[in-house]
């Protein structure tokens, strides 16, 4: 059965490279959540009063990737002691979330952010349903894939241990 979840985690471009390289990820989609107003656009995200979130909308396959794997990469794509943004990328709009439409999910994911919490003295990442969700301009669309040597805040090695999580289920 195919499952949405929602991940604010920094600059969506790297996000969304890291979960394109697990088996079970079947679309993944860059865009703005959770915000004050219709139909934004990058220029207005940017500036950091919107509300938006720069974030991307997961398809899984439940069947093949379990929800705490997806989960277990998106706390190596962040630091969520962090609270202005992720590593260089500062403003709201970089701020870090898991966004649920499923409230089935809430549980495990609540469960997952508490073990989180005890190993950070300062925790910023938000658990939220999801209200709205509004892609991304067609440039930021596979960004990484278009663009193999544009900037991202995952490093190399992030990126190894998520591809590393296929082994894992």
């Amino acid at each position: 059965m195919l499952k949405e979840i929602y991940l604010a985690g920094g600059c969506f471009w790297g996000v969304e490279k890291a979960f394109q390289s697990l088996k079970g990820i079947t679309n993944t989609t860059v865009g703005y959540l959770n915000g004050k107003i219709e139909n934004p656009t990058y220029e207005l995200v940017k500036k950091g009063n919107s509300e938006f979130k720069e974030a991307v909308k997961i398809v899984y396959d439940e069947s093949v990737i379990p929800l705490n794997i997806i989960l277990k990469a998106f706390f190596i794509c962040i630091d969520p002691s962090q609270s202005d943004g992720q590593k260089g990328d500062l403003g709201s709009q970089y701020l870090t979330g898991v966004y649920y439409v499923d409230e089935n999910d809430f549980k495990e994911i609540n469960d997952y952010f508490n073990k989180e919490k005890k190993k950070y003295k300062e925790f910023y990442t938000e658990l939220k349903p999801l209200e709205n969700f509004y892609e991304a301009e067609e440039y930021h669309q596979n960004y990484l894939i278009k663009n193999p040597h544009g900037y991202c805040h995952i490093q190399k090695e992030e990126y190894e241990k998520i591809k590393n999580l296929n082994q894992e289920y």
